[in-house]
């Protein structure tokens, strides 16, 4: 008798700490969709991290990289940059370092000599 009422009250009492139901309200402040916006469009102008892979003398030798570089990692934009003396071959754009990094160990594994850019900071 003693251990069926113990069970009938670990039942009830489990029932009732279980069966808790409520509603959640939640009021937003307007200007938090104005944040929003302003933070989506900052985001949006702002530069990307990307990865050198190499740096070369000529055009074409650039050119060459580049379309290895298309071939290896076909999911990654591509260019080449000059920047007297030499053309240097980037791939990718990626908003966060997080991301740029990830992507940063693959290329490496194949272009050793990669290099992770950071942004260039504007002068505005």
């Amino acid at each position: 008798m003693k251990s069926v009422l113990t069970t009938l009250f670990i039942t009830v009492s489990t029932y009732f700490a279980v069966a808790q139901t409520g509603t959640i309200t939640i009021t937003q402040d307007e200007k938090i969709d104005a944040l929003l916006t302003v933070y989506k469009s900052t985001l949006s102008s702002s530069d990307y991290y990307t990865i050198q892979v190499g740096f070369v003398s000529s055009n074409s030798k650039a050119n060459e990289l580049k379309s290895l570089v298309n071939i290896d990692f076909p999911n990654l934009s591509s260019r080449v940059d000059f920047d007297s003396p030499t053309y240097r071959v980037k791939v990718g754009r990626f908003k966060t370092k997080l991301e740029a990094e990830r992507q940063f160990i693959d290329v490496r594994k194949k272009y050793p000599n990669a290099m992770l850019l950071a942004p260039k900071k504007s002068t505005k």
